[in-house]
Order: structure tokens, then sequence, then C-alpha cells
């Protein structure tokens, strides 16, 4: 089966370029998903209408608010519950099957051991609604070099430590190719072992963050095989900034990751 891509609509809607234009271009090409970061709530229900509208889903929203201050501080861990299980309910009513969660920054003190437990323990307290519900949380990796400094959850070892502890089938990472080949490189090897663990995919070039193209060092036709043949069955989402017209960068996004 093809990889079922999605696509960020933030990165490709523009002053030119509205939802409805790129959610109609986007069903023509062949996605069948789109995501959001964040979500407003008081605009969320049109634009999930909208995507509707043109045959599409949502497949991804962010679970709680602040990327800096996570599941890593237990101070944060009532309001990151709250927010989970209201994001929760909102993906069970609109079929939205992940949710992104953050580990947060690095705290003075805190070690990498210490900071995988205490995002386990955050964890916890809502995966089982989470498993309740159908609902995957998916714990972002981002590097922590170039854009997120400081942020914890900065390599797939410590993305997986944090899932084997939870132990729930519905925690699982948000493997960023883009974030995960600045940390670590060995993309297509790090994919094939920890398969299991990954609930999501977010694509990008490297450097620049930008369109998926030879210009940049991914070799974004091997790493789609090497994850297709891995038995993978959730989406792929395109998650940059293009540097020309967005429809036109949707589309060879769209065939570079189209493996049959």
């Amino acid at each position: 089966m093809p990889l079922k891509q999605s696509f960020c609509t933030p990165c490709f809607t523009d002053e030119s370029h509205t939802l409805d234009d790129v959610c109609a271009e986007a069903a023509r090409l062949g996605y069948i998903a789109a995501e959001w970061w964040g979500r407003d709530d008081t605009q969320f229900a049109e634009q999930v209408a909208c995507v509707q509208r043109h045959g599409l889903i949502v497949v991804s929203i962010c679970g709680h608010a602040s990327l800096g201050e996570g599941l890593n501080d237990p101070a944060q861990h009532d309001r990151i519950e709250a927010e989970l299980r209201e994001s929760i309910d909102l993906a069970v009513a609109h079929s939205i099957p992940g949710l992104i969660c953050f580990s947060g920054n690095r705290r003075p003190g805190v070690s990498d051991d210490e900071g995988i437990a205490m995002t386990a323990q955050g964890l916890r307290r809502v995966a089982e609604y989470a498993e309740e519900k159908g609902i995957n949380l998916n714990i972002e990796l981002l590097n922590s070099k170039i854009d997120h400094a400081g942020y914890q959850a900065d390599h797939t070892a410590w993305g997986v430590a944090v899932c084997e502890a939870v132990n729930s089938p519905r925690v699982k990472l948000l493997y960023d190719i883009y974030h995960m080949q600045i940390m670590e490189g060995d993309v297509i090897r790090t994919i094939r072992e920890n398969i299991q663990w990954i609930g999501h995919f977010h694509t990008a070039g490297n450097p620049g963050r930008h369109d998926l193209d030879t210009e940049q060092e991914l070799n974004y036709p091997a790493i789609c095989r090497a994850i297709a043949e891995a038995g993978y069955e959730g989406y792929l989402g395109h998650e940059f900034t293009p540097k020309g017209d967005p429809l036109d960068a949707l589309s060879r996004a769209f065939d570079t990751c189209r493996i049959a």
C-alpha cells in the first residue's frame, strides 16, 4: 500500500492560498489528510468542515499547550492532563487519530533519566483514557541544536525510553525526519529499529526546513520506501516552508514520497 500522505496546513496557506484552495488542490493530487499544530477554538469546527468538504480528514493536532513547559515537569501535569483529556474528546468528535505531546525543555539539575521518568509519569495519568477512546498520544521528537534549544525529547532513544516506561499502545512518537537528521542522522536504520514506537511522521528538507528537493541532504524516496517496507500504517505529514509556490511544493512533495 502507498504511504498515506498529509500536510500541515499552516505551511501551505498564505494570503494568496486559502485553506479551501490548498485542500482542493491536495485532494486532486491524492492527499487524504491534513493537520494542524494548534487550534483556534473559534475557527476549528469551520476548518475541519473545510477539510472534510474536499474529502480529506484531519489526522493530527497539538494535544496540549506549551512546547517548552511540558510533560517532564510535574508542576505542569495537572494542566496538561486536563488539556489532553479535552483534546482527546475533541479528537474523538472529529475522528482525529493522533495528538502531539511535548516533553518540554530540560530543567536545571534534572537528568535525562529523571526527565524520562517524569514525562512517563505525566503520560500515565491520561494513557488509559487515550486507550479507551482510541487516540494516540505522539511525543514529538525535535532538534535542540538549531530550532528548539533546550528541548529534551531530542533523540529517538530518549523518546523510546518514555514509551517503554508508560507501556501503553496509545503512547507513541512523532518522528520528525528533519529534526532527527540534525540530531542523530542514521534515519533509515533508526526508523526500521523503532517502527513499533512511531505513531506519526513529519518531513522537511535539511538544511533549511524547506522542500524535499535535490538541494537538501535527505533521500526521501529511500526513506519512504523503508517506512512502507517496515509495515507502517500511519500518516506521513509534510511540515516544511516552501521556497516558492505552496501548491507546487505540495505537488512535488507528494510525488517524491509516493511509494507504491
